[in-house]
């Protein structure tokens, strides 16, 4: 059921693309040109809550969005991510993936990627 609280089931940004169980929007705040988000369309709090088909759905609709940024962008590279809960930086409960593009020279030095997201641990 929606809750009309929530920024994912109340939006009115225009959909980039979507499927019967997911849509894509571009983010709000992105990170880089073309970051967009692949949201649930039933309000479930993480990656944890989908369905298999859900999930099925959601990464079906990522390589399709990824495609379209591919071709309208040309990134360089690709990070892929989820927040789920609080302790790992969710703030919108709401089932949502991060497909952000990366571009050369947009970071000094990206050795780790995702690794960042705990402060000390992107090199190794």
């Amino acid at each position: 059921m929606p809750d009309m609280s929530c920024p994912f089931c109340n939006t009115g940004e225009e959909m980039i693309a979507e499927n019967e169980l997911c849509f894509a929007m571009y983010d709000r705040y992105p990170a880089s040109p073309g970051h967009t988000l692949i949201i649930s369309r039933r309000h479930a709090g993480d990656f944890f809550d989908l369905t298999e088909e859900e999930k099925t759905a959601c990464f079906e609709l990522l390589q399709k969005v990824k495609q379209k940024l591919q071709k309208k962008h040309r990134p360089d590279g690709w990070n892929i991510g989820m927040n789920c809960g609080s302790e790992a930086g969710q703030t919108v409960f709401h089932f949502h993936c991060h497909l952000i593009p990366r571009y050369k020279g947009d970071m000094d030095d990206p050795s780790g990627g995702v690794r960042h997201s705990v402060e000390g641990k992107g090199y190794y």
